[in-house]
């Protein structure tokens, strides 16, 4: 996402980053350099700065946005880079946008928070679209502002359209995320269901290949059986044909499923299918930590041969 970024945003403009890995940073920054040297450019114009802290960064930017995995890490950011006290002026109202999934009361208290000490515009802004999308930058983010201006909303979806290819604005603070855990509650669901059906064909002597281009072409269709299909071979670029490596962790799809079902509750909403796919992959994480969570697959698999 940094990347694109940096290659979309004016050569004139200072990106400004941190991460608490200070190598992936460095990194970052060395391969913008390289980038710069190969098109034959001066390398002094397009900078890109390492922070020391989140504080620094919301200091010196228009536009912050911001991408963590848990609801703590956002909270713990948000009040880094509002505390002490008020931040400096600048030419242009500060907007931080907030592209991490997690739950709609966080969202609304970070939003409360920017906006009571009028510190700038706070927009929650998941995206949907993995590891995959973030490379090709054709993210598909969902976000809620607080105001229904045209103005904030063009000056939002400018900034995303940076990362991504769409950018549906769904209402206010709040209801970005809550659309996301809306996708990603029915992504997970999915996902089981197509682990299920692939062991089962092939149990059954299908072709795993011809079997997918079949439900491609037909009512199945799906994006785990499409483009994130877990049978080794089937999919080349998805996780599954590298040993599940990359892609969406199973420890995230089990936070963003703890969530969904927390959002549900909250809201008083039935979800008949939400402690099954709880209990599945608390488990898949358990044989298969740090694996894409389409390892499911390998996960029904050995449940198969234990069984048989």
């Amino acid at each position: 996402m940094a990347k694109n970024l940096r290659a979309k945003i004016p050569a004139s403009d200072t990106l400004i980053i941190r991460d608490v890995n200070e190598n992936t940073a460095k990194r970052f920054v060395e391969e913008n350099q390289e980038t710069i040297r190969n098109s034959g450019a001066k390398e002094d114009t397009s900078k890109v700065l390492i922070a020391q802290n989140a504080r620094e960064v919301a200091e010196q930017s228009t536009v912050i946005v911001t991408s963590l995995p848990e609801p703590e890490h956002v909270k713990d950011v948000f009040y880094c880079m509002l505390s002490p006290g008020e931040l400096p002026a600048l030419e242009k109202e500060r907007l931080f946008i907030d592209t991490s999934t997690i739950d709609p009361a966080s969202s609304r208290e970070i939003a409360n928070a920017i906006h009571t000490t009028r510190q700038g515009r706070f927009v929650d802004a998941p995206m949907s679209g993995g590891v995959v999308g973030a490379r090709a930058g054709t993210l598909s983010f969902m976000f809620g502002a607080s105001s229904q201006t045209g103005e904030l909303i063009d000056r939002v979806q400018s900034v995303l359209m940076l990362m991504g290819k769409k950018a549906w604005h769904m209402g206010n603070s709040g209801t970005g995320v809550s659309a996301k855990l809306a996708n990603n509650y029915l992504l997970a669901i999915n996902n089981i269901a197509t682990a299920e059906v692939m062991n089962l064909g092939m149990r059954c002597g299908l072709d795993p290949k011809v079997l997918a281009d079949m439900i491609n072409t037909s009512t199945g269709r799906c994006w785990p059986m499409e483009i994130n299909n877990p049978v080794p071979g089937v999919v080349e670029t998805a996780p599954a044909s590298r040993e599940y490596a990359g892609g969406f962790g199973i420890s995230l799809m089990n936070k963003d499923l703890r969530l969904a079902i927390s959002a549900a509750k909250e809201s008083g909403t039935p979800l008949a299918l939400a402690d099954k796919a709880r209990g599945v992959y608390k488990a898949v994480e358990d044989e298969h930590r740090g694996k894409d969570f389409s390892v499911v697959y390998k996960w029904l698999q050995e449940q198969s041969a234990t069984q048989s």
